[in-house]
């Protein structure tokens, strides 16, 4: 992780503005101060992706971040319609540069740099951009290992690897990285992750576990036994097989099985500084 750091922090030093691709279910969640940081004067686009897979509260993250002087659009990278929004925002972006350099008789493509922590479809939206696959995609954390250049029209994308922050403070705020994928799996016991994430669910979206799984409510534990009965997750002896249990909630979620939805608020978003 350090050495994407000091990459980013070299190439930086090339491009002329910088995208952070965030996840619209979990736009503070997904946001890495760090990076910011690192960035000083460029122009920044925030780019709320997967937008697809999101409720009305990635609209009103969107609304909150341009508000806040914070240029944002709500995107879903793997619909081909949204590259016209997403091109005319990174356009509006660069006009005055674009401006000084056609006064100077300059015609160049201006470079962006993209990132963004892991799994939040950074290569994604450079192939929507570029019109094809350009990039190494995938939807698991950590698939694009070094930089990548890619032309795309009038600009120049430089794809990076996912770059996680330092140190995850707010609890609440890591769980959700976990829900989304943004952390690899591997590393992570699947089981207290959705114990947890059935909890924070059922507050903010109880029809959505009652509609697919048939839960009424209850204690997380509970919830997930019903879970795991509704889906057949049952061994020998009566027993639960909570592990094929968390793997079928979290890969729902994450494929929009359990509707659209948005984890984080305006405090969250206040929190990481977004707004």
């Amino acid at each position: 992780m350090a050495k994407a750091v000091r990459m980013m922090e070299e190439n930086l030093k090339l491009c002329d503005a910088v995208v952070f691709v965030l996840d619209a279910r979990a736009p503070a969640s997904s946001f890495n101060p760090r990076l910011a940081d690192m960035v000083g004067a460029k122009p920044v686009l925030y780019i709320l992706n997967k937008g697809d897979l999101a409720d009305g509260g990635a609209d009103m993250a969107a609304s909150a971040m341009q508000k806040a002087g914070k240029p944002a659009v709500r995107i879903a990278a793997t619909m081909p319609s949204s590259a016209r929004a997403l091109t005319a925002a990174m356009e509006a972006l660069t006009a005055e540069k674009r401006a000084r350099l056609a006064e100077k008789g300059v015609n160049k493509p201006l470079r962006f740099l993209v990132a963004g922590i892991p799994n939040t479809g950074k290569s994604t939206v450079i192939n929507l951009l570029a019109g094809g696959k350009k990039a190494q995609v995938g939807d698991k954390a950590g698939v694009t290992r070094a930089k990548q250049w890619v032309r795309c029209g009038a600009f120049e994308l430089l794809d990076t690897p996912g770059t996680m922050p330092p140190s995850l403070v707010n609890q609440t705020l890591a769980r959700r990285l976990a829900y989304l994928g943004s952390v690899n799996d591997d590393i992570l016991d699947r089981e207290e992750v959705a114990l947890a994430l059935l909890a924070e669910l059922w507050e903010k979206y109880p029809a959505a576990l009652a509609e697919r799984y048939g839960i009424d409510g209850g204690e997380p534990l509970a919830m997930y036994e019903q879970l795991c009965r509704r889906r057949g997750f049952v061994l020998k002896g009566n027993d639960y097989d909570y592990s094929r249990g968390a793997i079928a909630l979290l890969d729902d979620l994450r494929k929009g099985r359990l509707g659209k939805i948005c984890l984080d608020d305006a405090d969250d978003l206040r929190e990481v500084g977004l707004i």
